[in-house]
Protein backbone atom coordinates (compact mmCIF):
# COMPACT_ATOMS: atom_id res chain seq x y z
CA UNK A 1 0.00 0.00 0.00
CA UNK A 2 1.50 3.65 -0.95
CA UNK A 3 1.17 5.85 1.65
CA UNK A 4 1.95 9.73 0.93
CA UNK A 5 2.40 11.14 4.26
CA UNK A 6 1.12 15.01 4.93
CA UNK A 7 4.28 15.03 7.22
CA UNK A 8 6.85 13.53 5.84
CA UNK A 9 9.71 15.52 7.71
CA UNK A 10 7.94 14.85 11.15
CA UNK A 11 9.20 12.22 13.62
CA UNK A 12 8.66 11.61 16.80
CA UNK A 13 9.01 15.04 19.33
CA UNK A 14 11.97 15.82 20.92
CA UNK A 15 10.27 15.56 24.27
CA UNK A 16 9.36 12.10 24.07
CA UNK A 17 12.68 11.40 23.14
CA UNK A 18 14.16 12.83 25.91
CA UNK A 19 12.15 11.31 28.41
CA UNK A 20 12.36 8.05 27.06
CA UNK A 21 16.42 8.60 27.30
CA UNK A 22 15.86 9.75 30.61
CA UNK A 23 13.94 6.98 31.96
CA UNK A 24 16.53 4.68 30.20
CA UNK A 25 19.66 5.83 32.43
CA UNK A 26 17.47 7.03 35.32
CA UNK A 27 18.07 10.33 34.65
CA UNK A 28 16.37 13.64 36.60
CA UNK A 29 14.21 14.48 33.62
CA UNK A 30 14.21 18.21 33.58
CA UNK A 31 13.51 18.15 29.47
CA UNK A 32 9.69 17.63 29.39
CA UNK A 33 8.05 20.64 30.96
CA UNK A 34 5.83 19.10 33.58
CA UNK A 35 5.42 19.36 37.55
CA UNK A 36 6.41 16.18 39.67
CA UNK A 37 4.09 17.19 41.78
CA UNK A 38 0.11 16.92 42.40
CA UNK A 39 -1.71 19.32 41.27
CA UNK A 40 -4.66 20.82 44.56
CA UNK A 41 -6.55 17.82 46.07
CA UNK A 42 -9.44 20.16 47.00
CA UNK A 43 -9.18 20.26 42.88
CA UNK A 44 -9.32 16.74 42.06
CA UNK A 45 -11.80 15.94 44.91
CA UNK A 46 -14.17 18.46 43.45
CA UNK A 47 -13.94 15.91 40.50
CA UNK A 48 -15.06 12.92 41.90
CA UNK A 49 -17.73 14.60 43.53
CA UNK A 50 -19.16 15.99 40.20
CA UNK A 51 -18.46 12.47 38.50
CA UNK A 52 -20.37 10.93 41.75
CA UNK A 53 -23.01 13.26 41.34
CA UNK A 54 -23.65 12.00 37.81
CA UNK A 55 -22.14 14.73 35.67
CA UNK A 56 -20.63 12.06 33.01
CA UNK A 57 -22.45 12.86 29.69
CA UNK A 58 -21.69 15.31 26.72
CA UNK A 59 -20.97 18.64 28.01
CA UNK A 60 -22.22 21.51 25.32
CA UNK A 61 -20.06 21.67 22.25
CA UNK A 62 -18.50 25.28 23.58
CA UNK A 63 -17.95 24.13 27.37
CA UNK A 64 -19.91 24.38 30.54
CA UNK A 65 -21.63 27.43 30.54
CA UNK A 66 -20.66 28.35 34.15
CA UNK A 67 -17.30 27.79 33.10
CA UNK A 68 -16.98 30.13 30.45
CA UNK A 69 -19.01 32.86 32.67
CA UNK A 70 -16.16 32.64 35.36
CA UNK A 71 -13.73 32.70 33.06
CA UNK A 72 -15.21 35.75 31.04
CA UNK A 73 -15.12 37.20 35.02
CA UNK A 74 -11.69 36.29 35.51
CA UNK A 75 -10.04 37.44 31.93
CA UNK A 76 -12.04 40.93 32.89
CA UNK A 77 -10.73 41.13 35.87
CA UNK A 78 -6.97 40.79 34.96
CA UNK A 79 -7.22 42.08 31.78
CA UNK A 80 -10.04 45.01 31.71
CA UNK A 81 -11.57 42.84 28.34
CA UNK A 82 -15.60 42.76 28.60
CA UNK A 83 -16.18 39.33 27.22
CA UNK A 84 -19.47 37.57 26.03
CA UNK A 85 -19.28 33.65 27.33
CA UNK A 86 -21.87 32.66 25.17
CA UNK A 87 -19.98 33.82 22.05
CA UNK A 88 -16.42 34.47 22.72
CA UNK A 89 -15.22 31.19 24.85
CA UNK A 90 -14.81 27.76 23.52
CA UNK A 91 -13.29 25.11 26.44
CA UNK A 92 -10.59 22.82 24.34
CA UNK A 93 -8.77 19.69 24.42
CA UNK A 94 -5.55 21.59 25.75
CA UNK A 95 -3.97 24.52 23.94
CA UNK A 96 -2.57 22.52 21.76
CA UNK A 97 -6.06 21.58 20.02
CA UNK A 98 -7.08 25.44 20.61
CA UNK A 99 -3.46 26.20 18.49
CA UNK A 100 -4.57 23.29 16.04
CA UNK A 101 -8.18 24.59 15.32
CA UNK A 102 -7.35 28.33 15.24
CA UNK A 103 -5.05 27.76 12.47
CA UNK A 104 -7.25 24.87 10.46
CA UNK A 105 -10.32 27.30 10.61
CA UNK A 106 -8.37 30.18 8.84
CA UNK A 107 -5.74 29.33 7.00
CA UNK A 108 -6.32 28.08 3.50
CA UNK A 109 -3.92 26.76 0.75
CA UNK A 110 -1.11 28.87 0.06
CA UNK A 111 -1.61 31.32 3.10
CA UNK A 112 1.68 32.22 4.67
CA UNK A 113 2.00 32.59 8.77
CA UNK A 114 4.61 33.96 10.43
CA UNK A 115 6.39 32.17 13.51
CA UNK A 116 8.59 33.60 15.35
CA UNK A 117 11.41 31.13 15.75
CA UNK A 118 12.20 28.94 18.70
CA UNK A 119 8.76 27.80 18.87
CA UNK A 120 6.79 25.69 20.13
CA UNK A 121 6.56 22.42 18.41
CA UNK A 122 3.10 21.68 17.23
CA UNK A 123 2.82 25.46 14.98
CA UNK A 124 4.43 24.34 11.94
CA UNK A 125 2.62 20.91 11.36
CA UNK A 126 -0.63 22.73 11.91
CA UNK A 127 0.22 25.06 9.08
CA UNK A 128 1.44 22.53 6.71
CA UNK A 129 -1.33 20.49 7.14
CA UNK A 130 -3.98 23.13 6.46
CA UNK A 131 -1.41 23.87 3.29
CA UNK A 132 -0.02 27.12 4.36
CA UNK A 133 3.06 28.24 4.17
CA UNK A 134 5.31 29.05 7.31
CA UNK A 135 7.41 32.23 7.30
CA UNK A 136 9.94 32.56 9.68
CA UNK A 137 11.62 35.16 12.03
CA UNK A 138 14.25 34.02 14.05
CA UNK A 139 14.95 35.46 17.67
CA UNK A 140 19.02 35.14 18.60
CA UNK A 141 20.76 34.43 21.65
CA UNK A 142 21.08 35.73 24.09
CA UNK A 143 18.23 38.22 24.46
CA UNK A 144 16.05 36.52 21.98
CA UNK A 145 14.08 39.71 21.61
CA UNK A 146 12.01 40.82 18.58
CA UNK A 147 13.09 43.52 16.19
CA UNK A 148 10.10 44.80 15.07
CA UNK A 149 11.06 46.58 12.06
CA UNK A 150 12.71 43.16 10.53
CA UNK A 151 9.42 41.48 11.43
CA UNK A 152 7.27 44.00 9.49
CA UNK A 153 9.18 43.46 6.35
CA UNK A 154 7.78 39.80 6.38
CA UNK A 155 4.31 41.01 6.56
CA UNK A 156 3.34 40.83 2.53
CA UNK A 157 -0.46 40.28 0.61
CA UNK A 158 -0.41 36.48 1.12
CA UNK A 159 -0.04 36.94 4.81
CA UNK A 160 -2.48 35.58 6.82
CA UNK A 161 -1.89 34.93 10.56
CA UNK A 162 0.91 35.85 12.56
CA UNK A 163 1.52 33.44 15.91
CA UNK A 164 2.96 35.12 19.08
CA UNK A 165 3.87 33.67 22.46
CA UNK A 166 4.22 35.07 25.86
CA UNK A 167 6.14 34.34 28.12
CA UNK A 168 7.62 32.57 25.50
CA UNK A 169 8.96 28.55 25.49
CA UNK A 170 11.03 28.00 25.08
CA UNK A 171 13.28 30.90 25.87
CA UNK A 172 11.53 32.29 28.77
CA UNK A 173 11.17 35.44 27.67
CA UNK A 174 8.13 37.77 27.96
CA UNK A 175 6.52 40.62 25.32
CA UNK A 176 6.35 44.00 26.82
CA UNK A 177 3.96 46.70 25.97
CA UNK A 178 6.12 48.82 24.02
CA UNK A 179 5.99 44.89 21.51
CA UNK A 180 2.16 44.93 21.79
CA UNK A 181 1.91 48.36 20.39
CA UNK A 182 4.66 47.43 17.76
CA UNK A 183 2.83 44.15 16.94
CA UNK A 184 -0.60 46.18 16.60
CA UNK A 185 1.21 48.94 14.62
CA UNK A 186 2.72 45.91 11.86
CA UNK A 187 -0.98 44.49 11.63
CA UNK A 188 -3.02 47.50 11.66
CA UNK A 189 -4.34 48.26 7.78
CA UNK A 190 -4.20 44.65 7.24
CA UNK A 191 -6.41 41.23 6.76
CA UNK A 192 -3.54 39.24 9.44
CA UNK A 193 -4.80 37.84 12.02
CA UNK A 194 -2.94 37.40 15.71
CA UNK A 195 -2.89 33.64 17.00
CA UNK A 196 -1.47 34.42 20.84
CA UNK A 197 -0.37 31.71 22.72
CA UNK A 198 -0.56 32.94 26.32
CA UNK A 199 -0.35 29.49 28.16
CA UNK A 200 1.90 30.66 30.63
CA UNK A 201 0.06 33.94 31.42
CA UNK A 202 0.65 33.55 35.33
CA UNK A 203 4.05 32.65 35.48
CA UNK A 204 6.00 36.18 34.51
CA UNK A 205 8.44 37.23 36.99
CA UNK A 206 9.77 39.89 39.03
CA UNK A 207 7.08 41.63 39.22
CA UNK A 208 6.27 42.28 35.74
CA UNK A 209 2.37 42.18 34.38
CA UNK A 210 1.59 39.77 31.68
CA UNK A 211 1.06 41.43 28.79
CA UNK A 212 -2.55 40.04 26.74
CA UNK A 213 -3.27 41.39 23.25
CA UNK A 214 -6.58 41.21 25.38
CA UNK A 215 -5.68 43.82 26.99
CA UNK A 216 -5.22 46.27 23.32
CA UNK A 217 -8.32 46.41 21.70
CA UNK A 218 -7.16 46.94 18.34
CA UNK A 219 -5.33 43.99 18.69
CA UNK A 220 -8.51 41.90 20.21
CA UNK A 221 -10.64 42.22 17.19
CA UNK A 222 -8.36 40.26 15.32
CA UNK A 223 -6.68 37.79 17.96
CA UNK A 224 -7.57 34.06 19.30
CA UNK A 225 -5.76 33.33 22.65
CA UNK A 226 -5.16 30.58 23.84
CA UNK A 227 -4.72 29.09 27.46
CA UNK A 228 -4.27 26.03 29.63
CA UNK A 229 -5.60 25.03 32.86
CA UNK A 230 -2.95 22.51 33.03
CA UNK A 231 -0.29 24.76 33.61
CA UNK A 232 -2.27 27.15 35.58
CA UNK A 233 -2.81 23.94 37.84
CA UNK A 234 -0.43 21.76 37.48
CA UNK A 235 -2.21 19.04 35.79
CA UNK A 236 -1.15 18.77 32.12
CA UNK A 237 -2.58 15.12 32.25
CA UNK A 238 -6.03 16.42 32.55
CA UNK A 239 -5.97 18.34 28.64
CA UNK A 240 -8.02 21.07 29.27
CA UNK A 241 -7.35 24.83 27.42
CA UNK A 242 -9.94 27.28 26.22
CA UNK A 243 -9.51 29.74 23.22
CA UNK A 244 -11.15 33.75 23.46
CA UNK A 245 -11.60 35.69 20.30
CA UNK A 246 -14.43 37.99 18.95
CA UNK A 247 -17.27 36.53 18.16
CA UNK A 248 -17.00 36.56 14.26
CA UNK A 249 -13.76 34.60 14.62
CA UNK A 250 -14.97 32.62 17.09
CA UNK A 251 -17.91 31.16 15.25
CA UNK A 252 -15.20 29.84 12.42
CA UNK A 253 -12.95 28.43 15.34
CA UNK A 254 -16.23 26.26 16.58
CA UNK A 255 -16.86 24.80 13.05
CA UNK A 256 -13.59 22.67 13.29
CA UNK A 257 -14.09 22.65 16.70
CA UNK A 258 -16.87 20.38 16.96
CA UNK A 259 -15.57 17.90 13.86
CA UNK A 260 -12.36 17.83 16.16
CA UNK A 261 -12.61 16.37 19.58
CA UNK A 262 -16.67 18.31 20.03
CA UNK A 263 -16.65 18.43 24.13
CA UNK A 264 -14.26 18.21 26.88
CA UNK A 265 -14.71 15.92 29.46
CA UNK A 266 -17.58 17.35 31.76
CA UNK A 267 -16.58 16.59 35.78
CA UNK A 268 -13.59 18.09 34.82
CA UNK A 269 -15.15 21.60 33.92
CA UNK A 270 -17.60 21.36 36.97
CA UNK A 271 -14.57 21.46 38.82
CA UNK A 272 -12.42 23.75 37.52
CA UNK A 273 -15.42 25.98 37.32
CA UNK A 274 -15.81 25.67 41.08
CA UNK A 275 -12.27 25.70 41.71
CA UNK A 276 -11.34 29.00 39.33
CA UNK A 277 -13.00 30.90 42.21
CA UNK A 278 -10.04 30.22 44.46
CA UNK A 279 -8.03 33.20 42.82
CA UNK A 280 -4.93 32.85 45.07
CA UNK A 281 -4.27 29.34 42.92
CA UNK A 282 -3.23 31.51 39.93
CA UNK A 283 -2.75 35.04 41.44
CA UNK A 284 0.10 33.36 43.80
CA UNK A 285 1.60 31.05 40.76
CA UNK A 286 4.40 33.59 39.97
CA UNK A 287 5.57 33.35 43.24
CA UNK A 288 5.57 29.82 43.39
CA UNK A 289 7.18 29.95 40.40
CA UNK A 290 9.51 32.80 40.88
CA UNK A 291 11.00 30.70 44.15
CA UNK A 292 11.35 27.84 41.66
CA UNK A 293 13.59 29.61 39.12
CA UNK A 294 15.47 31.51 41.89
CA UNK A 295 16.49 28.28 43.58
CA UNK A 296 17.52 26.28 40.29
CA UNK A 297 19.68 29.34 39.42
CA UNK A 298 21.52 28.60 42.63
CA UNK A 299 22.12 25.35 42.23
CA UNK A 300 23.43 26.46 38.68
CA UNK A 301 26.23 28.35 40.50
CA UNK A 302 28.41 25.93 40.96
CA UNK A 303 27.92 24.58 37.53
CA UNK A 304 30.14 25.71 34.38
CA UNK A 305 26.75 27.00 32.98
CA UNK A 306 25.80 30.34 32.21
CA UNK A 307 22.09 31.14 32.62
CA UNK A 308 20.34 33.29 30.16
CA UNK A 309 17.49 35.70 32.07
CA UNK A 310 14.69 33.82 32.87
CA UNK A 311 11.15 36.35 32.55
CA UNK A 312 8.38 34.11 32.72
CA UNK A 313 7.54 30.49 31.80
CA UNK A 314 8.96 27.02 33.72
CA UNK A 315 11.63 26.92 31.76
CA UNK A 316 15.66 28.10 32.03
CA UNK A 317 18.09 28.02 29.31
CA UNK A 318 21.49 27.97 29.76
CA UNK A 319 24.50 28.18 27.72
CA UNK A 320 27.22 25.54 27.22
CA UNK A 321 29.48 27.10 25.20
CA UNK A 322 32.66 27.36 27.80
CA UNK A 323 31.97 23.38 28.14
CA UNK A 324 31.48 22.03 24.76
CA UNK A 325 31.19 22.66 21.02
CA UNK A 326 29.32 19.62 20.57
CA UNK A 327 26.18 20.34 18.51
CA UNK A 328 22.91 20.87 20.96
CA UNK A 329 21.24 17.45 20.39
CA UNK A 330 24.42 15.47 20.87
CA UNK A 331 25.23 17.39 24.18
CA UNK A 332 21.78 16.89 25.73
CA UNK A 333 22.17 12.91 24.95
CA UNK A 334 25.42 12.91 26.66
CA UNK A 335 23.81 14.92 29.50
CA UNK A 336 21.22 12.58 30.25
CA UNK A 337 23.54 9.42 29.46
CA UNK A 338 26.59 10.51 31.15
CA UNK A 339 25.72 12.98 34.10
CA UNK A 340 22.31 11.98 34.76
CA UNK A 341 19.98 15.24 33.82
CA UNK A 342 17.67 15.04 30.60
CA UNK A 343 17.19 18.96 28.68
CA UNK A 344 16.24 19.84 25.82
CA UNK A 345 18.27 21.54 23.04
CA UNK A 346 17.00 24.59 21.76
CA UNK A 347 17.94 24.20 17.73
CA UNK A 348 15.02 21.43 17.59
CA UNK A 349 12.80 24.72 17.88
CA UNK A 350 14.30 26.16 14.74
CA UNK A 351 13.57 25.34 11.18
CA UNK A 352 17.09 26.10 10.60
CA UNK A 353 18.32 23.81 13.15
CA UNK A 354 20.45 26.73 14.27
CA UNK A 355 22.47 26.19 17.12
CA UNK A 356 23.62 28.43 19.64
CA UNK A 357 25.20 25.96 21.71
CA UNK A 358 21.65 26.75 24.70
CA UNK A 359 19.74 23.95 26.16
CA UNK A 360 16.40 24.35 28.07
CA UNK A 361 15.50 23.01 31.83
CA UNK A 362 12.27 22.83 33.01
CA UNK A 363 12.71 23.62 37.10
CA UNK A 364 8.49 22.96 37.52
CA UNK A 365 9.92 20.32 40.20
CA UNK A 366 10.31 19.84 43.82
CA UNK A 367 12.93 21.72 45.59
CA UNK A 368 14.58 18.72 46.83
CA UNK A 369 15.18 16.77 43.09
CA UNK A 370 16.25 20.28 41.82
CA UNK A 371 18.94 20.58 44.28
CA UNK A 372 20.12 17.26 43.11
CA UNK A 373 20.00 18.51 39.45
CA UNK A 374 22.23 21.24 40.24
CA UNK A 375 24.58 18.78 42.16
CA UNK A 376 24.94 16.22 38.95
CA UNK A 377 25.18 19.59 37.34
CA UNK A 378 28.37 20.92 39.07
CA UNK A 379 30.33 17.58 38.03
CA UNK A 380 29.61 18.54 34.23
CA UNK A 381 33.28 19.98 33.12
CA UNK A 382 35.06 20.83 30.00
CA UNK A 383 35.65 16.78 29.32
CA UNK A 384 31.73 16.54 28.85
Amino acid sequence: MNITSKLPNVGTTIFTVMSQLANKHQAINLSQGFPNFDCDERLKNLVSHYMAKGANQYAPMAGLPLLRERLAEKMNGLYGCDLHPESEITVTLGATEALFTAITAFVHPGDEVIIIEPAYDSYRPAIELAGGIPVVYELRAPDYRIDWTALRQLIGPKTRMLIINSPHNPTGTTLKAEDLKALAAAVAGTEVLVLSDEVYEHLVFDGQEHQSVLRYPSLWERSIVTYSFGKTYHNTGWRVGYCIAPKALMTEFRKVHQFNVFSITTPLQYALADYILEKEAYLGLADFYQQKRDQFLEALQDSPFQPLRCEGTYFQLASYASISEEYDLDFAKRMTRDYGVAVIPISVFYSSQRDDKVIRFCFAKTPDLLQKAGELLAAVGSGV
